[in-house]
């Protein structure tokens, strides 16, 4: 208890240090893999999904990030065993956001999409774990997040082929591709802006006290979904299209006419990832600071202290700008080609399936929804349009995300704990 009342100071800032690099990470890994679609695609440029991510994200993280966030996150471990002992609590949660902060800049280095979420978790059950006793760690809630590496990316990949592939048939394999996209892009549309909606509703709306009941969630759903619709409408009659002289020419019309698709959804999908994912580094720092200024009491909600919110909303805007591009390229152009039709079957399956995870309580990781849905994508073009090599590695940084992130928890753990005991 000394421990925190004479370095109190020092410990919040080293901790929005962390807190910030962590945040850094979440830019440069986690957001990259959400714009990297659009940008795949061709539907945004590098440029345009940085200045696109920036606003919504940093707006997702600010207005809708929280004013009251869970200290432990995922309640992974039981802080009733740190009663006693709050200042290991505080050096482990500065030890677990320095040691993911570090596997998403060396992840990000590689170009690999791993998990914000696993990593945290990994490393918070590390220090938890070793450092202090097995019996923290919830390890059935574990065995769930495990779990979710195989379920998740399927889920998704299952939606995005189904999507895909009402797409080639209503649109694509008609004699007339883009006349039957003006009909039929509109009604997409609705799904999209009705399916992204309930995500900003479900993941977004409730961190700043806004309880909104499913029936009305469904009801405010359906009314975006008809304005996103007929502004979709608006946009697609006023397009210029050139003469189509051939079968090619006919589908980068169409092409055209999803890419508008594409701009909607990369906003609304930075949006519902900045208000939930800016978490994974707030809520630690927010345990660092709730601990340190109540003088050792530990609570499982805190309120924020003004300047985190920001600070991790600053964070991830900045990660995504200096070190993004290479998770980018990864999503976008390693795992199978997309055009904005195939970008915005995997954007909207990835949303599908936030949505089923959430009415279902499933432990989800964004990351490998979305690569999943773009798996799901290449699928439905046959196993030779996938890059094997790429998801192979993918595959490999997912399954040592949670030790890495321990081991690493571990270490800083007992470099922190012996420099300040």
């Amino acid at each position: 208890m000394e421990i925190l009342i004479n370095h109190g100071s020092v410990l919040i800032m080293f901790a929005a240090v962390v807190g910030f690099f962590m945040a850094w990470g979440i830019g440069a890994n986690d957001v990259a893999n959400a714009m990297g679609t659009s940008v795949g695609s061709k539907a945004l440029t590098i440029k345009q999904a940085i200045i696109v991510a920036m606003i919504f994200e940093f707006a997702g993280a600010y207005l809708a990030g929280g004013e009251v966030t869970s200290t432990i996150r995922k309640g992974i471990i039981d802080a009733g065993y740190f009663v006693d002992i709050p200042e290991l609590l505080v050096f482990g949660m500065i030890s677990a956001l320095l040691a993911a902060g570090t596997w998403l800049l060396i992840a990000s280095y590689m170009g690999w999409p791993v998990s914000t979420t696993h990593s945290i978790v990994g490393a918070i059950v590390g220090f938890s774990a070793v450092g202090v006793s097995p019996d923290t760690v919830a390890w059935g809630k574990v065995g769930g997040i495990v779990g979710s590496w195989i379920i998740t990316p399927l889920i998704a990949g299952v939606f995005s082929f189904i999507i895909f592939n009402s797409a080639q048939k209503l649109i694509f394999d008609t004699d007339k591709p883009l006349e039957k996209a003006r009909k039929w892009v509109p009604l997409y549309m609705f799904l999209a802006g009705f399916v992204l909606s309930l995500v900003t509703i479900k993941k977004g709306l409730k961190h700043i006290g806004m309880d909104i009941g499913t029936f009305e969630g469904y009801m405010y759903a359906i009314g975006v979904a008809v304005i996103v619709a007929i502004i979709g409408k608006f946009f697609i009659a006023r397009l210029k299209f050139k003469t189509a002289k051939s079968r090619r020419a006919d589908y980068i019309n169409v092409e055209k006419v999803f890419a508008v698709l594409m701009v909607i959804t990369a906003c609304c999908m930075a949006f519902a990832h900045g208000s939930n994912d800016v978490a994974n580094a707030i809520g630690p720092l927010a345990a660092v600071v709730s601990v340190v200024e109540s003088g050792g009491e530990i609570a499982s909600k805190a309120a924020l202290a003004w300047w985190i919110l920001p600070l991790g909303g600053f964070g991830i805007v900045a990660g995504l700008a200096i070190f993004g591009h290479r998770v980018i390229a990864t999503i976008g152009k390693g795992i199978t080609h997309l055009t904005p039709s195939r970008g915005f079957a995997a954007e909207l399956a990835a949303a599908c399936t936030v949505v089923v995870a959430s009415g279902t309580g499933l432990p989800i990781s964004t990351t490998q929804t979305l690569v999943g849905a773009v798996l799901g994508v290449g699928m439905a073009r046959g196993i030779a349009a996938i890059d094997l090599g790429v998801v192979r590695n993918i595959v490999v940084s997912w399954v040592v995300t949670l030790p890495v992130g321990a081991g690493l928890s571990i270490m800083f753990f007992w470099m922190i704990k012996g420099a300040f005991t």
